[in-house]
This record gives C-alpha cells, sequence and structure tokens, in this order.
C-alpha cells in the first residue's frame, strides 16, 4: 500500500475539482451532462486514469440505497473519510427507540403545549420541508411526531409546510398534502373521539379516560396545516444568499400575512391554475376560517423545524432565537420554545435547543493535514461556499489554522439559475488561478454548483448550458495545474444533472398529460466520476481495483493524503490508488 515516504512529492498543489450535480448515467435521454459539449473533460476520460465512486445511500451514511445522494452528506464523506450515519438514519433511530421523546427539549415542548381542563396550552408548530425526499426531512418523522403530541396530552398542533418540487416530482404537492389532510383529519377525529367518550365516562364514574385514551384532556386534539409555500420561496434559504425569502417565511408562518385559502389543497390549485409554477417557487399562502387565519405563532406556543439537514435551516432558526436579530423586521418576536430536528451549528449552536444529536465527525482531512502543516484552500460561489468548508470540515464553522487555511467566498447571484446558468463559476475560476499562482498552497479544493443548483431546475437546456460552463473552466484549470507541478482530482458530489427527465415503470421517459417530458429535479443514484489528472507522477500509482466499483466519496480522504505523501490516519475508508 502507498504510504508516506512512498509517493513523490508535487512541486505543485493537489487539486481537488468538485463539479456538484454531476453524475455518470448511461442513458441519453435527459442527460445533460452526455448532451453537452465537454471536449475537455472527454479527453480527460480518454487520457487519464478515472474510476466511478458512489455517491448516495449507505456510502454516504444514509439509511438504504434507494436514498439519493446530497451535497451535505457528500462533503461530509469527502472530508471525513469515513462514512457516518446521517440526518435521516439518526432520526429514525431516535424515534423507533424513543430517545427524541425522552429528550429534555421534547419533554418542555409537552409540558409548555399540554392541555388540561383549566389550561389550553400552547399551540405545537412544525415547519420544514414537507415531503419524502429523505434529503432535507422525511414526511413520516412529522407524522410520528403529531401522534406523539396527541399522546402526550398536545391539544393544538399547527402545520407550516414547505413544498418540496425538488428532491421529489417538480409538481408533486398534492399527492403528499392530500393523504396527510386525511391523517390530519382521523387523528382529530379519534381525539375527539376519546375525549367525548372520557367526559361520558368522567360524568357516570368519575375516572379521567380522556387521557388514558390518549387525547388531550381538555377538549380534543385539532392538528391542521396553517400555512405554506415552495422552498425556493419562502423560508429555505441558505449560506445568508437571500433574507428576503427569510422574510417572508416568518411572515407566512409567524404573523399569518398574506394571501388565505380555506385549505393547502386549494392554495396550490389556484396557484397552479393562475400561472405555470412548479412546487418549489410557489407563493406562499395562509389557512384561514373565513377571514380568521387559524395558526399563527404566538406568546406562549412552541416551534419544532423538523428538517434534519442544516444548510436551509440555520436562517429561519437565528429569526428566532436571536434577540439581535438585524437581517429584517419581525415585527414582533413571539415568545416560544424553538427547537430544530438537530444542531443545525455545532460551533455556533444553532438552535440551542435540539431533538436529535448531530453525528460526531472527527479526525478529518482538514484537521489531519492543519496538524501536518499543510496549506490548504477552499473556494466556492455563495451556493455551495458552506460545503467545501463547514460540511468538508465534518459540519464544523471556521478554520482548523488561521495561518494554513484559506476560505474564498465568491458572492453568488440572486437570480433564478436558469436564467444565468453559468453562475459564478468563472469568477470562482479565477480567483482559484489567482490564489494558485500567488499563495504556495499544497492543497485546495474548488465547487462548481452549477451541475447541482440549475439542474434542481428542471430545465435541461439551460442545465447543459451549466455542464459546459464546468468543462469550459476545468479548461482553464488545467494548464495552470501543469505550470505549478501539480495535480488534480476531478469528481463530483452526487449525481443531478445527468436525469433531467423523470421515468416512467418501465424506465422510459415519462410524460404530463399534455404530452411533454416531466422534468426531474431531484438529485439522482448514479455514481460519479473520479479522474486524476496528473503529468507529474501518473505512472507512480494506478487504480487499485481497476474498476472501483467498491468506491465511495469516504475513499478521496485517504487518497489525497497519499498524494501529498502523508500517512491516513486510522479507521478512514482505504485509497483508491496504489
Amino acid at each position: 500500500m502507498l504510504d508516506k515516504g512512498s509517493f513523490p512529492k508535487y512541486k505543485g498543489p493537489v487539486l481537488v475539482v468538485v463539479m456538484d450535480g454531476i453524475g455518470l448515467c448511461e442513458r441519453e435521454a435527459g442527460n445533460a451532462v452526455r448532451l453537452a459539449n465537454t471536449p475537455v473533460l472527454d479527453s480527460l476520460f480518454a487520457k487519464y486514469p478515472n474510476t466511478r465512486l458512489k455517491a448516495h445511500g449507505k456510502a454516504v451514511g444514509l439509511p438504504s440505497d434507494d436514498d439519493m445522494g446530497n451535497s451535505e452528506v457528500g462533503h461530509n464523506a469527502m472530508g471525513a473519510g469515513k462514512v457516518y450515519e446521517q440526518g435521516a438514519m439518526l432520526v429514525n433511530s431516535a424515534i423507533e427507540t424513543g430517545s427524541m421523546f425522552e429528550s429534555s427539549v421534547w419533554k418542555s415542548i409537552a409540558s409548555r403545549c399540554h392541555q388540561s381542563k383549566s389550561d389550553p396550552g400552547g399551540t405545537l408548530h412544525f415547519i420544514g420541508l414537507f415531503s419524502d425526499g429523505n434529503v432535507h426531512s422525511h414526511i413520516d418523522h412529522l407524522k410520528a411526531m403529531i401522534v406523539r403530541a396527541k399522546q402526550d396530552g398536545i391539544g393544538n398542533v399547527r402545520v407550516h409546510i414547505l413544498l418540496d418540487g425538488r428532491d421529489v416530482g417538480e409538481t408533486s404537492a398534492l399527492e403528499y398534502v392530500e393523504p396527510f389532510e386525511k391523517f390530519l383529519a382521523e387523528i382529530s377525529k379519534t381525539a375527539s373521539a376519546g375525549a367525548a367518550s372520557g367526559a361520558a365516562s368522567d360524568s357516570t364514574s368519575g375516572s379521567a379516560s380522556g387521557a388514558a385514551s390518549g387525547s388531550a384532556s381538555g377538549g380534543g386534539f385539532s392538528a391542521r396545516i396553517a400555512s405554506g409555500g415552495g422552498r425556493m420561496k419562502i423560508t429555505m434559504d441558505r449560506y445568508e444568499a437571500d433574507w428576503g425569502m427569510v422574510e417572508l417565511g416568518w411572515k407566512t408562518h409567524v404573523l399569518a400575512e398574506g394571501n388565505k385559502f380555506p385549505t393547502a389543497e386549494a392554495a396550490i390549485t389556484a396557484y397552479r391554475s393562475g400561472a405555470k409554477v412548479i412546487d418549489q417557487d410557489l407563493p406562499p399562502f395562509v389557512i384561514a376560517d373565513g377571514d380568521k387565519p387559524i395558526g399563527p405563532i404566538c406568546d406562549g406556543d412552541a416551534v419544532i423545524f423538523y428538517n434534519f439537514r442544516g444548510d436551509r435551516a440555520i436562517e429561519i432558526s437565528k429569526a428566532f432565537t436571536y434577540s439581535d436579530f438585524d437581517k429584517f423586521d419581525r415585527v414582533r418576536v413571539p415568545d416560544v420554545i424553538y427547537a430544530g430536528m438537530l444542531e443545525y451549528d455545532g460551533d455556533l449552536h444553532i438552535p440551542a435547543n435540539y431533538l436529535v444529536n448531530p453525528p460526531e465527525i472527527h479526525d478529518t482531512l482538514g484537521e489531519h493535514l492543519c496538524g501536518s502543516g499543510v496549506r490548504s484552500l477552499a473556494i466556492s460561489e455563495t451556493q455551495k461556499y458552506g460545503h467545501v468548508t463547514y460540511f468538508w470540515n465534518g459540519n464544523r464553522s471556521g478554520k482548523f489554522s488561521d495561518t494554513l487555511e484559506n476560505y474564498i467566498e465568491v458572492p453568488s447571484d440572486i437570480i433564478p439559475f436558469e436564467q444565468r446558468p453559468w453562475m459564478k463559476a468563472a469568477e470562482s475560476t479565477d480567483a482559484l488561478i489567482r490564489e494558485l499562482r500567488g499563495g504556495g498552497y499544497q492543497f485546495a479544493r474548488i465547487n462548481y454548483a452549477n451541475g447541482d443548483m440549475v439542474g434542481h431546475t428542471g430545465n435541461i437546456d439551460a442545465t447543459r448550458i451549466a455542464v459546459e460552463t464546468v468543462d469550459l473552466c476545468i479548461a482553464r484549470l488545467l494548464p495552470v495545474v501543469d505550470s505549478l507541478g501539480g495535480m488534480a482530482i476531478i469528481t463530483a458530489d452526487h449525481g443531478n444533472a445527468d436525469e433531467m427527465f423523470e421515468l416512467d415503470k418501465n424506465k422510459q421517459p415519462a410524460r404530463n398529460k399534455d404530452g411533454s417530458l416531466k422534468a426531474k429535479t431531484s438529485h439522482t443514484l448514479s455514481p460519479v466520476p473520479c479522474i486524476f489528472y496528473d503529468n507529474v507522477n501518473s505512472g507512480a500509482y494506478s487504480i487499485a481495483d481497476g474498476g472501483g466499483s467498491g468506491f465511495g466519496l469516504a475513499n478521496l480522504a485517504s487518497t489525497i493524503a497519499i498524494l501529498l505523501g502523508y500517512t491516513p490516519l486510522p479507521g478512514w475508508e482505504p485509497p483508491i490508488i496504489k
């Protein structure tokens, strides 16, 4: 096995290029990666050692191989060197074992919202992404908490739904809303019936059978959808790219301001009839009985943000919990218990209250390299800046070393990505080339967000341009790598742009009712490329198994360490090269 001292040093940097969302799929239909004009990538595949890496499911810590990968777990795996159980698995376990409901945070919420004959208690509000995409959240987690809320004597539950259309079908919202409304109606009906039965028993025997039935002991149980909107329209901004989204979410969920509808189904149907817009972009709505909103968030209530993934949960968490918040006028700040599903930022402790402990990721590549005195660089535009820093470093904010590490963020445009599919790739490349030529770095990493962010729009023509943009940027980088005496690993964190059409049961492109192809906006289960561009030491190593079918993203850390001349840490996955 290659080890420290057995590999010749590079004069220049080892560079990792993460082509976010650019996976490998054999189908050409709907495959923006294959349809794009990519002469550089084509040449690299033909001339340089390469393999495929698993970037989804169990290979990145998700529950099953039916679970698509995502940028967060992908960068965790690349930077950690081994696979950790990730958000969905942690929450599944906490629900199955009941540890979530034994936590002090849940008990505090249940106590505040408990209903009795003398006190109706506060309302328990749930806010989060409303689907089973299992990337940010899962609707089954929400349902399990609502069931438990009823069992714990909470009287009123209100749900504020952020419609997906990104990790699931682009217009699938009603496929989730309709059965969920039936679930809420049934659980509320059952609780009300239990309360009525308990009241009847009380009148004859004096027993408190209402509580025993699992219903709230004061006056039944009411669970309803209170507000909502598209995930890319309200609430779920990330990396402070657009605080206006969070402000609009605050107005919708907390202040109950906005267009009013009798049901979520009515709101979705009305918006779709008025304009052709997919779920992730649906405008906000408020559910009201007549003109009276049914679920503003008020003093004495509790709020659970039930996403398990952190990037799009941090800003709304700050709005609820920061006393010196200044990003927008909150108008009123209700006195609530606020909790996240997990702690979304372990260094800044956002939020202070959470239901499930996040994975404790330690001994990361970044920490190892800093301990070895390696000077490193990380660059991305805003949309993926946290991925090459926070997630790469094991969910850790800040640097391991202020003197050895340099992080550069290129501000992203606030514009629909399909309207500018080149995004800030050129500017990010400019910054990287400038730093590599003058910075004396031994290791560097860059994320090109285009394939993922544009791929999520469902616009295949724009996504093809996004992929071509990345190819052009790599063409600019490689001569610089050569001139400095370095090498580059060109890879990706998950698939997306490689499948832009939904498939039917026969694995053929699915069609809408009007005959048009049904766009796919979610990630894929595709493997990702791993190309070793090396004109210095290419003869010193080869792909370890000749095919790499058993390799995943976590194998990259030990590979990078070997290329830099350092020993991988104990417990890391083995290197891809031998």
